[in-house]
């Protein structure tokens, strides 16, 4: 057990009450800001690998628990250093501050060149975890030695700290540190401020409890850790654009992060020629090919447009405009609305030369009226009066990825069934077949759930599968050869004119009826 003790001077007279209560308040702040540092280390590693690894639930799920158990892990062997607790302390921070602030650049690196960041996510995991573990231990030690506080107003004032740190640090990666400097420069950054406040504390406050020469490694060690942070983050640009040739190729013409994901347009500016054709990529996952581009967007939006009237249309998500230009090439179409979560997509598919040509110029068009939004909060709210719609095309991304999973949900299909016009129609994009079979065929029983009448059918022929980000892989057998499809109504099965190059599938529907996903029973796996 450690016992409280109160610091003397030389002359053996214990020092004022003031200052022993500015002591406490420096620790207590460094507590705030180690702990801020701490949680912005783990959030990193969660963003990081969700959007390198794929599925959020599960990638949050391992840094947390790794994290967890590799604290506990980190509390115990913190038990040996308590007499030693100053420079225990300032060398801890020290690594603290070094691993956390690289383990995002390490992660991208790994993923770039090695062409996978599980492993390195796991030690990463457990590398922090111990050593924000030991923490704790340690500071209680320092703190007793500046106060006189019985010890259970002294955990008390020591997890308040770190719990008011914690919130700052989960606030302000979020909303200051992804917007305004990205993952990389982010940690760099967070690892510098880690390494001042440990250092400080032990190099300022309890230098006493210090030899010259540990006093002189600290120091050594301190500087050499930030020189190291620094050098890196002067890096980074040049990282990040060889990391990103290594991911997409050697054609990455605009690379953008959005305060909704990163989006990466590959390809020549025209679309055509040196460069190749223009590709999409939204947080590593390729969205659009200008490949075969048009053989998807056909097959979405042509079967629901030609089986009935088509007059107004509304398309949620589809911000890039294809799916809007194969809704205008129909006569008839009076209103086109396109509800898109990103800005930015919106911004890129009206300016950008290659983008704006494939899609034919969507948004010049004064038919078509975009909105910037979340499609299931729209529907819930302004779609509920902006309707009836004749069409409705689903254009999202694949319903395996986790932040998709509640667009294609009972309750989200339901809110799309009311903006429908009588005789009107649903199309939704369904993910591939062949390798995703049980995913399709939820979609499919999910839409029926709803209410609504289907009909189930893909495209084959497609040409472009796994190249990039998450969706990369080494076994091509896994990569997608079809796109999957379901096209729906309220009011009996839509009477869909699929044309020779699309397969209709309703003879290949399970026997077993596949329980519907829900809002709080999602059912859909990457």
């Amino acid at each position: 057990m450690i016992e409280p003790s109160v610091p003397v001077l030389p002359c053996g007279i214990p020092p004022p009450a003031p200052r022993r209560s500015t002591a406490r308040f420096i620790v207590l702040g460094t507590v705030f800001i180690c702990a801020a540092c701490g949680l912005v280390y783990e959030l990193e590693l969660v963003a990081l690998a969700s959007y390198l690894i794929g599925d959020s639930v599960t990638q949050a799920s391992v840094v947390l628990s790794v994290m967890v158990f590799a604290m506990g892990i980190g509390s115990l062997l913190a038990k040996r250093l308590r007499l030693h607790a100053a420079v225990g302390f300032g060398l801890i921070e020290a690594a603290l501050a070094l691993v956390g602030g690289c383990s995002a650049m390490v992660l991208y690196a790994t993923f770039a060149w090695l062409g996978g960041a599980r492993y390195a996510l796991v030690a990463f995991s457990l590398a922090i975890g111990v050593l924000i573990g030991a923490e704790i231990p340690l500071l209680m030690t320092l703190i007793q030695r500046v106060s006189r506080q019985d010890p259970g107003g002294t955990v008390a004032d020591l997890f308040a700290a770190d719990y008011v740190g914690a919130l700052v640090g989960g606030l302000a990666f979020p909303f200051l540190l992804l917007p305004l400097l990205g993952q990389l420069t982010g940690a760099l950054l967070t690892g510098a401020v880690n390494a001042v406040a440990g250092g400080a504390l032990v190099l300022w406050l309890f230098r006493r409890d210090l030899t010259p020469r540990a006093r002189w490694w600290l120091f050594a060690a301190n500087v050499l850790v930030l020189a190291v942070l620094a050098t890196t983050t002067a890096l980074v640009g040049a990282f990040e654009q060889a990391a990103r040739r290594a991911v997409y190729g050697g054609q990455v013409r605009v690379a953008v992060q959005t305060g909704v994901q990163e989006i990466v347009l590959t390809g020549s500016r025209t679309g055509h020629g040196p460069g190749g054709p223009l590709d999409l990529f939204l947080d590593g996952r390729l969205r659009v090919s200008g490949r075969d581009e048009h053989r998807y967007h056909s097959a979405l939006v042509g079967p629901a447009m030609e089986s009935g009237p088509h007059g107004r249309v509304l398309i949620l998500g589809g911000g890039d405009g294809l799916a809007a230009r194969e809704a205008l090439r129909n006569p008839g179409v009076r209103s086109v609305t396109l509800v898109e979560l990103d800005a930015g997509v919106v911004d890129l598919a009206r300016h950008d030369p290659a983008l704006s040509a494939l899609n034919g110029h969507a948004y010049d068009d004064r038919r078509v009226r975009p909105v910037v939004a979340d499609a299931f909060g729209w529907l819930r709210g302004p779609g509920r009066s902006a309707g009836p719609f004749d069409v409705v095309v689903s254009d999202l991304p694949d319903p395996g990825i986790t932040p998709s999973t509640k667009l294609y949900s009972e309750e989200f299909f339901g809110l799309a069934a009311r903006v429908l016009a009588p005789g009107g129609r649903i199309v939704v994009h369904a993910g591939p077949v062949a390798t995703r079979e049980h995913t399709y065929w939820t979609v499919e029983s999910t839409v029926r759930a709803a209410g609504l009448w289907t009909v189930p059918y893909r495209a084959t022929g497609r040409l472009t599968g796994f190249t990039a980000g998450p969706d990369r892989a080494s076994d091509a057998t896994k990569a997608p050869h079809d796109w999957g499809f379901v096209l729906a109504s309220p009011s009996g099965p839509p009477g869909a004119p699929l044309g020779p190059e699309l397969e209709p599938l309703a003879d290949a529907r399970p026997r077993a009826e596949l329980p519907p996903s829900t809002l709080v029973h999602p059912r859909y796996t990457g």
